[in-house]
């Protein structure tokens, strides 16, 4: 009956209060139009079927089969919504958090190795690295090399690198 008046309140999501402001608004559309309708006659509703069929379904939905057509609406689209609440706890998943990755042996002495750097003099002031590249560059060299198992150099920053590495490798 309701796709004859011209509206569908079958759809989920369209209560009952929905549909009454629907009426309302065609109630009131229907209120301004129908002196002009009544003089236009046929031609009119020809014209406009969607203002024909909005009048028509505000006499029907008027009525007492209207109105119970308006509860079953109402009944099905809070029936929609608990099936919906329903399979979206079915369909939640628990996250699981992602473990932190853990540092290589590497990373970690070059993490120190490079504060050991902004400590020192060697690449600016202390505090200050001028030339963050080659400061960098020098550091993963030592860590390396302190890795393949080379000896700790006699002097200058790639030995307080190396000493402040060694303790990690």
């Amino acid at each position: 009956m309701a796709l004859v008046i011209g509206i569908d309140i079958a759809t989920p999501g369209f209560s009952r209060a929905a549909a009454k402001a629907t009426v309302a608004a065609l109630g009131r559309t229907a209120a301004f139009v129908a002196p002009r309708a009544a003089a236009a006659g046929t031609g009119l509703a020809a014209a406009n079927p969607a203002l024909t069929g909005a009048a028509i379904g505000l006499g029907a939905l008027q009525t007492q089969p209207g109105q119970q057509l308006l509860d079953i609406a109402a009944e099905r689209g809070r029936m929609d919504r608990i099936r919906f609440e329903q399979a979206l706890t079915d369909l939640t998943v628990k996250v699981q958090k992602k473990k932190a990755k853990t540092s290589s042996k590497f990373n970690k002495a070059i993490k120190v190795g490079m504060a050991t750097v902004k400590k020192s003099t060697s690449f600016g002031a202390k505090g200050v690295i001028t030339n963050p590249k080659r400061a960098f560059s020098t550091v993963t060299k030592t860590a390396s090399a302190m890795l393949k198992g080379k000896k700790i150099p006699k002097l200058g920053i790639k030995r307080k690198i190396a000493l402040s590495i060694r303790s990690i490798l």
